[in-house]
């Protein structure tokens, strides 16, 4: 079970580094500039892939970890 969660967490890790910066705006929110960080933006292509990837292993790894607590 823990190797399948290093496994995981290891994918994690890359497909979140391999994400584009949505947070550039963030320091424009911090410092008073314009609040379009928020807006609704479409993820076409292989950001939506990379997104749906990052979801479903950081699901994954939720489950495997909550599981194990209760199993062992």
């Amino acid at each position: 079970m823990e190797t399948v969660l290093l496994v995981i967490s290891i994918l994690l890790i890359v497909i979140v580094l391999l994400q584009s910066g949505k947070a550039e705006g963030a320091a424009q929110i911090i410092s008073g500039g314009s609040s379009d960080l928020f807006t609704k933006r479409k993820e076409r292509g292989s950001e939506l892939v990379i997104s749906r990837v990052t979801l479903l292993l950081g699901l994954s790894f939720f489950l495997i970890c909550l599981i194990s607590t209760f199993v062992g």
